[in-house]
Order: C-alpha cells, then structure tokens, then sequence
C-alpha cells in the first residue's frame, strides 16, 4: 500500500483537480516524480502556477486519508491507479479521468465496455427492453457499464448477470455507502461477476452534485452510450453528452410516440443518435473498434430459433402480442380462443421466455423487432 500513498497525497493538494493531475503525470510519469520535482520543472505544466508548485512541495497527508486507506485493507477492496493494467485504457483518453479508484470486485483492463443509461422511473417495455439487450450485449462478450441507479440501470446490469456476462456499476458515493440501499445484494452481485466503482473516499455519500462527475466515467470508460426511456430533462442526456464530448458513440432506444418518458431519447435519434432496436445495431456500429465473436449463433438467431419451435396455436398467440402490454380480453376478442385455453398459451409462452406478464392480466412480448 506504500506505492499507493502518493497518489493520495497528491490528489489532496489543494488546487490539483484531475485535468491537473492527468497533466502532471503525464509529464513526469508518477506521483512520486511530481513530488519530488523542483518547483521550476513544475511551473512549466499548463496550469501550474508558483501557487500550486509551492503547495505540491509543502504538501500533508490527513488522518483522514489514513483511515480511507485503513478501510480499504480491512475490507478487501483494490486502489487501481491510471498506471495500472487494470484500468479502464478509454477513460485515459478524457481530459479529466480520476487519477485511481476504488474498486470491489476486478477490472479487467478491456475496452469492450458499452454504457447502457436511463431512467429511474421506467416502464416495463424500458426494463424488459434493456434486460434483454444487455442480455444479447454480453453474450457477444461485452461487458456493461451503468450507475446502479433504481430503474434502467438497475435493469442493464441485471440483464448482465442474466447472460452471465460482465458488468461494472460507477457510483456516485463511496463503496461504503451503497446507494440506493434498495440495491445492496445487486451491489454484490455485480461485484461477483465484474466490478463496483467509486472515484469518491469510501464513506462518501450520495450527495447530488456526485452524479454528474460519476456520469463522465461511465461514457468514458465504454465506446459507446445507450439511452434508454429518458425525458427531456433526465440525466441521463447529461451522458449521452458527455459520450459526444468524449467523441464516443451514442445510441438511443425508441419508446413510444405518447410517452414523456421517451421524448429525450426520441430527441437524442433526430438528432443523430443511432437508433437501437437489438443488440446487432450497436455492434454493426462498433465492428471497425473490436472484433465481433464469431462460430456462435447471434442473439436474435437464438429468438428465431425459439419462435420456430412454437405449436401453431402457440404461434398465433404471440403473433398478437406487441412490445406494449394488452390486455388478456383484448387478445381473446382479436382470436377467439376458449378464455382457459389463452390462459393456457400464454403461461407456455411465459415459460419459453417470450412473452411477459404484467400486473392486472397484461401480456407483452420484447421478441420482435
């Protein structure tokens, strides 16, 4: 934990945010040159005044990193600095990437990062959407970034583990303080099959101004940005912008035309946001980045494959199904299927995972396309 301790003292100058940080290592290599630099060699970075030069030399390190540091050894976590293997090589590119952090869990130092974003306050079409493409995402050997937030994050990551993939969530409060509460076993889940991370001190708390910060990691970490069901306000533009900024992709999944909680990723499509429907959409886009897995049956082969296998009453039902919840009746009033029978269908389509049920006798499907 030694080699660690420079990082830390340098990061608690007074003065030295992280696009000063970035730049200081960029020029001498390690925290432990910046501080034993002259203070004429350390003028001579954009940025550094005589100021900061003489508060790097005269600089301290507080009790309160001590006990940070203490923690982090108590608990197991890892401290992964911007030198390290491990760290995410597409945040090095930002302007600002937070020297080191904390981590729970293992980074794995690949690129095949996809951020997959939106709202808190989703509808099932947004979670059943999302699970199923982070679902297909991973199974083509991406790995999924999101916040951990309730909602559309919830639901990427979740879909993640379905496919028994990889995924990271980026807190907007310490690894100590799991935020929202509600979230705690996912918290762990996901450290099992990925990893948790947090820029901020372990005990951190979710303060809202965190949130904007810790969006500019997940767009920087990933190649590319999915939003999905997010108004016209939600933050979740916030990175989508910063991936632009960052001269990342960005992708939008089109809900429908009556809902608010679609109009900002209906705005983020008119203006250029490539239009997801399935996973192949954002794969085609990144093909010239990595290479795409091959001798394996794509996600939506595998649906083909299922829908194929239907008995013709089966086929029939889900014909009538549509990715927005329809009542039972109206199912049976558009067939004409013996009420018990339907009942019958649809719980076998329930079973073959391609139709869902919603509270109060309302079916969907997120198969078609």
């Amino acid at each position: 934990m030694d080699n660690i301790l420079p990082w830390f003292v340098l990061k608690n100058v007074p003065g030295i945010g992280d696009l000063l940080f970035k730049r200081l290592i960029d020029r001498f290599n390690s925290p432990e040159l910046v501080l034993e630099a002259t203070r004429e060699d350390l003028v001579e970075v954009e940025g550094i005044t005589p100021r900061l030069a003489a508060a790097i030399k005269q600089r301290k390190i507080g009790n309160s990193v001590k006990k940070d540091l203490d923690l982090v050894m108590q608990k197991r976590y890892k401290i992964v600095t911007m030198t390290d293997t491990e760290y995410p090589p597409l945040l090095l590119q930002i302007p600002d990437p937070p020297p080191f952090l904390y981590v729970f869990g293992r980074l794995n130092g690949s690129i095949r990062n996809i951020a997959v974003v939106g709202s808190r306050n989703a509808t099932r079409y947004g979670i059943s959407t999302t699970r199923r493409l982070c679902h297909d995402l991973v199974k083509l050997k991406m790995t999924i970034a999101s916040g951990m937030a309730l909602g559309i994050d919830s639901a990427a990551h979740e879909g993640a583990l379905m496919g028994k993939g990889s995924t990271i969530a980026v807190l907007g409060s310490g690894l100590e303080r799991v935020y929202p509460e509600q979230n705690r076993k996912l918290f762990h889940q996901i450290a099992e099959n990925g990893a948790v991370i947090s820029e901020f001190p372990l005990k951190t708390e979710p303060d809202a101004h965190n949130f904007p910060k810790r969006n500019r990691i997940i767009s920087g970490m990933s190649l590319g940005t999915v939003v999905v069901e997010a108004t016209k306000r939600s933050g979740s533009l916030i990175t989508a912008r910063l991936a632009a900024e960052q001269n990342r992709d960005v992708f939008a999944v089109p809900g429908s035309i009556q809902s608010f909680k679609s109009t900002g990723t209906h705005t983020l499509i008119k203006q250029g946001a490539k239009l997801v429907e399935h996973a192949q959409d954002i794969m085609e886009e990144l093909s010239h980045m990595i290479k795409i897995p091959v001798g394996k049956d794509k996600p939506a082969d595998n649906r083909i494959k299922r829908i194929s296998r239907l008995s013709p009453d089966e086929k029939l039902v889900f014909e009538s199904l549509e990715p927005y919840p329809v009542h039972i009746d109206d199912i049976d009033r558009k067939l004409s299927i013996e009420a018990g029978r339907l009942s019958s269908i649809l719980l076998q389509l329930e079973l073959k995972g391609i139709a869902q049920q919603s509270p109060g006798k309302l079916f969907f499907t997120t198969e078609k396309k």
